[in-house]
């Protein structure tokens, strides 16, 4: 009855060093993500990968992953109107990179692209679209300047 325990002790310590090695060579995608894998040795790989399991070369490839659900941020600002009024806003930006640029975005800008892109562009929008209002109209006209 020992050895019956002993074997089954093996087999599951042996099956446990499988499972332990065996994860080091996959990575999965959750949904709503992709993944962009960089290579130590090339550089970022053209490849995206959806949702699932893959496999990997351990400390050789290294998955980098985006979300690409719609997310948002806000924005807050203080800008002048037409009639040169300081008006304190709060902008609420929707957005999702494209897939088939995410490694071009690894590359260029990081996976922090948004902390990088979202608040400069979205400043420099708002502030452009209320300089053409002055404060009246901001409040008779919210529909159309949303």
């Amino acid at each position: 009855m020992e050895a019956f325990f002993n074997r089954i002790g093996s087999m599951g310590g042996g099956l446990t060093v499988l499972g332990i090695i065996g994860t080091r060579f996959v990575f999965v995608v959750d949904g709503g993500e992709r993944a962009v894998v960089f290579n130590i040795f090339s550089g970022v790989q053209p490849k995206i990968y959806g949702e699932g399991m893959h496999f990997k070369w351990p400390m050789i490839m290294q998955p980098k992953y985006f979300e690409v659900r719609s997310m948002y941020r806000t924005i807050n600002s203080s800008t002048g109107t037409r009639d040169l009024q300081r008006v304190d806003l709060t902008l609420r930006v929707l957005y999702r990179p494209q897939e088939e640029k995410l490694p071009e975005i690894l590359n260029n800008l990081g996976q922090n692209y948004d902390e990088k892109i979202i608040p400069s562009i979205g400043n420099e929008v708002l502030k452009s679209i209320i300089a053409n209002y002055d404060a009246g109209q901001l409040l008779t006209m919210r529909e159309k300047v949303s």
